[in-house]
């Protein structure tokens, strides 16, 4: 099992968490980099009293509480043990039980705290062993093969807790930028841990089998069946919210009203999407706010917003750790680089990318390198060193096309054919414009998309193809990849 965390670490956490702040949130307010505020949570710096207290400063914890919440948190460490949660029928009596006794012992000190508070410590010490617990869990589990996961998890019980299932969770967020099938398999294993019993409350097993569902949906959707994300969507609303009343507050409400909003956004609806970030910013309590800010500028840009897409990820960026999370900050400069660009704003996106292709080239994934070299060729084009945005276009535009891309291949093409008419190229125009016709009448996508390069591909064809109308159809294909019932205007 692994080594028990500090309890001045662990009484950082708790304060941070009652009082509704994340590691990056506190990091912003004292300028620092949020990983010294992990690594004085989980032991990796030692925490003194009077570090304790700075660093919770910000956050206006009268300094009473200090002394009161590291006892209290050395207390119940000491009864809540390390199993699940609640481990076995009778046992939230129990722990109703050790609070009170708890409360009574401290009756005095925590006059100014109540019940409520202790209540709420009682449950987030208790979080921490079950989750320190469960880390050891899936070690153990990751050492299976995959295909023996879902077998051992019905087998024993020691991989049924909710925290092994929340474990389960985390793996497929953090697997589906570079593996579907991985993200997919990850949701599916914690779907099936939900849904096997473990001891305790009912309605609990519920709203983690609501979880569970949400991270299912969000892995479908990765793997690009949107339908079926869907429907795990439906399916994780109302488990979630029939297990409302059972949930001590241990799964954050925030993700997964997020991770839906990403699907909205994928489905086309990003006004929908905003209205569930506007409940998952208003709920949200375990730090998840950077990934929502990230959602909320990708909503923004499918909506023409780019002002407002770029404002809601500059302030996510403060928040990200970029040595722990750097695919995380690659995405978002790459969102907040495009963003720029559609505004013309080309000498602010090119101040960013010799970061973003550092990043790029750090994390080695070929799409990203493609992406950001596609991004390189829009800024040079914009700024005018033609020859440059040329080579980068053309290359981007061929490799997508080979991987069968056809929106970004169709959008790469277009930003080249724009390049071409401007020097008067109207016989390559003509064979760029009837090759990208082919590879959208081959996918057979987007019968909006397939009239409008039909237009392009003919005005190609008697010469009488513009900068403007090039230009005028990728803004049209850049918005109609995620709205398949838009049309595009001949003028």
């Amino acid at each position: 099992m692994p080594k028990m965390l500090p309890s001045l670490g662990v009484a950082l956490t708790v304060l941070r968490k009652i009082m509704g702040w994340s590691e990056g949130e506190l990091a912003a307010a004292h300028g620092i980099s949020p990983s010294v505020i992990s690594d004085s949570e989980r032991g990796r710096k030692p925490v003194t009293p009077e570090r304790l207290e700075e660093l919770a400063a910000p956050m206006r914890v009268p300094r009473e509480m200090f002394r009161q919440v590291v006892s209290l948190v050395e207390e119940v460490r000491a009864q809540a043990g390390a199993a699940g949660y609640p481990a076995e029928p009778g046992e939230a009596d129990a722990e109703r039980g050790r609070i009170e006794s708890v409360v009574r012992a401290m009756a005095d000190a925590t006059a100014q705290i109540g019940r409520p508070l202790v209540s709420t410590l009682f449950v987030q010490v208790r979080a921490e062993a079950d989750r320190q617990w469960a880390r050891g869990a899936w070690e153990r589990l990751q050492r299976r093969p995959a295909s023996e996961r879902r077998s051992l998890a019905r087998k024993s019980r020691e991989y049924r807790g909710w925290a092994v299932c929340e474990l389960a969770c985390q793996e497929s967020l953090k697997a589906a930028p570079d593996s579907a099938a991985r993200a997919l398999d990850y949701a599916g294993l914690a779907v099936e841990i939900a849904r096997l019993p473990a001891g305790g409350d009912d309605l609990f097993r519920r709203r983690l089998q609501g979880y569970a569902e949400a991270h299912l949906g969000n892995a479908r959707r990765v793997h690009g069946d949107l339908a079926a994300a869907d429907e795990a969507f439906g399916r994780a609303r109302a488990l979630w919210k029939a297990g409302a009343p059972g949930d001590p507050g241990l799964l954050n409400e925030a993700l997964v009203l997020g991770l839906e909003a990403s699907l909205r956004i994928e489905q086309g609806r990003p006004a929908d999407a905003l209205n569930l970030l506007d409940q998952a910013e208003a709920v949200d309590r375990n730090g998840v706010k950077k990934y929502l800010l990230i959602n909320r500028g990708r909503a923004l840009e499918h909506l023409d917003d780019y002002d407002g897409a770029i404002s809601s990820l500059q302030r996510a960026a403060p928040l990200i750790d970029g040595k722990k999370e750097p695919r995380q900050l690659g995405a978002l400069q790459s969102n907040l680089v495009q963003n720029l660009c559609h505004l013309r704003r080309f000498a602010e996106a090119g101040a960013l990318l010799p970061e973003l292709r550092r990043l790029a080239e750090r994390l080695g994934q070929e799409l990203d390198l493609l992406r950001t070299l596609w991004l390189e060729g829009w800024v040079a084009s914009g700024v005018g060193r033609r020859q440059e945005a040329v080579a980068a276009l053309e290359h981007v535009h061929r490799e997508f096309a080979r991987r069968q891309i056809p929106f970004d291949a169709a959008l790469a093409g277009l930003e080249l054919a724009v390049l071409y008419l401007e020097e008067g190229r109207t016989a390559v125009v003509r064979a760029l414009a009837e090759e990208l016709l082919a590879i959208f009448e081959a996918q057979k996508v987007h019968r909006g998309a397939l009239a409008a390069l039909t237009l392009f591909c003919e005005a190609a064809r008697k010469e009488t193809a513009t900068v403007e109308l090039a230009r005028r159809l990728g803004n049209f294909l850049y918005r109609a990849q995620h709205r398949p019932d838009l049309r595009f205007e001949e003028s």
